[in-house]
């Protein structure tokens, strides 16, 4: 079955008409199916929505602020309702009673949408579910852009699709949305122009980020467990490699690829003795990569759900426009900016929301560069005032917190 599906997804993919058309048909049916829950589904004041990366993952804000629900006794009075692809694999939050998990695109899928009074969402959802008067969308999304987004892109760079369409699909987005969660005042700038809000400021929150409260609470025996699950050796260091999707490197028939940007054999050769390597990919990415070869020295952790727990245990951080790094300069460890196609993405594909020289941490553009750096950060990383002027600038909301400070602010009755 799944490979009469691929080919007909290539198919459709192959003829601009067909697959106009298909995308007309399906979206029009996923309209009608979510109708037709809001008319015969009354909205529960008590019930909460999570979807983290359209439903792939159990992580993200949506992780955060439903934690904090179900560890503080003053939400016991509430349901909630979680969202994935393969809810099978998710099924162990049903231990607790007031959670249920739901299948992406499902019936339930479309009921559940329209009886949860608040929805959290990290990623854009299907267009169709267009919430009531009386529900409430927190748009968390998942990262402080480095890289432009939506209104803000300025170059046909995109394979997937039209700049006018992607434009239109974050101004659309942006009207829909009741609340954006904010970090920074920088973060509520370019977010509010992103999705075209500049008009609408009021919908952004701005107290932090509820992702990163577990990056100021979590234990030490938290890391040793994380490695024990991964099978790290207890003498090897951690690097984290974390990078972006590229948008001009999607294809129609086989999705975003993805290339290493070094080779993998020579970063065996001087680095498998003392290091481990964590490779992560976008969510957007599906090229596979065969490391088994250097089993022991890479980890594949792309389905690893929560990157959170790949921060704690990494030593370094190596990435290039992904808004990880963010976040990881909450811990103040060291990361490298490996951006080899600097030039290309920079003016034909994204370009950049702040001055790169203000990064936590230096740029390299070559292997050799990389390997230096690694090398050199291994006895001679410090966290100095470039670094400190970075998290003051973008960070400083940040704590472990957020997760309540969010929550007290959108069930606030009196300001409702």
């Amino acid at each position: 079955m799944s490979y009469i599906k691929t080919q007909l997804y290539k198919v459709v993919n192959q003829n601009k008409q067909i697959r106009k058309f298909s995308k007309f048909m399906i979206r029009n049916w996923w309209k009608f199916r979510y109708q037709t829950a809001c008319l015969s589904t009354k909205t529960d004041e008590k019930t909460f929505i999570f979807e983290a990366f359209q439903g792939r993952k159990y992580a993200c804000s949506p992780k955060a602020i439903y934690e904090e629900m179900i560890r503080n006794k003053e939400y016991e009075g509430f349901s909630f309702l979680w969202i994935f692809r393969e809810p099978e694999n998710y099924l162990f939050l049903e231990n607790n009673p007031n959670t249920k998990v739901i299948k992406f695109g499902s019936r339930d899928y479309y009921q559940a949408f329209a009886k949860a009074k608040y929805w959290v969402v990290n990623s854009r959802t299907r267009k169709c579910l267009l919430p009531k008067k009386n529900q409430v969308y927190i748009q968390t999304w998942h990262g402080t852009p480095l890289k432009r987004l939506g209104c803000d892109i300025m170059v046909e760079g995109n394979n997937i699709m039209s700049l006018k369409e992607m434009k239109e699909d974050y101004r659309e987005e942006g009207r829909r949305v009741s609340y954006f969660l904010s970090p920074s005042s920088f973060y509520t700038e370019k977010i509010s122009s992103a999705f075209d809000l500049r008009k609408d400021k009021k919908k952004i929150i701005e107290l932090g980020y509820p992702r990163n409260d577990f990056l100021f609470k979590f234990q030490n025996d938290q890391v040793q467990n994380i490695r024990e699950k991964l099978q790290i050796p207890k003498e090897k260091k951690v690097i984290l490699y974390a990078p972006t999707f590229r948008d001009n490197q999607h294809t129609k028939d086989m999705g975003c690829k993805f290339q290493l940007g070094f080779d993998i054999e020579r970063m065996y050769e001087m680095f498998n003795e003392d290091y481990v390597i964590l490779f992560r990919t976008h969510y957007f990415v599906t090229s596979l990569f065969d490391f088994s070869q250097y089993k022991g020295f890479v980890y594949d952790v792309s389905e690893f759900d929560d990157i959170n727990e790949l921060y704690i245990i990494s030593d370094l951080l190596i990435t290039d426009y992904s808004s990880v790094f963010f976040d990881y300069a909450n811990l103040k460890r060291p990361i490298i900016f490996f951006m080899y196609d600097f030039e290309e993405y920079k003016n034909s594909v994204r370009d950049f929301y702040l001055n790169i020289e203000n990064l936590p941490g230096d740029i390299v553009k070559t292997e050799e560069e990389l390997y230096h750096e690694i090398k050199r950060l291994e006895n001679k990383f410090v966290y100095d005032e470039r670094y400190q002027a970075f998290r003051e600038t973008y960070n400083y909301l940040d704590g472990p917190d957020t997760s309540k400070k969010i929550l007290k602010y959108i069930l606030d009755k009196k300001r409702l």
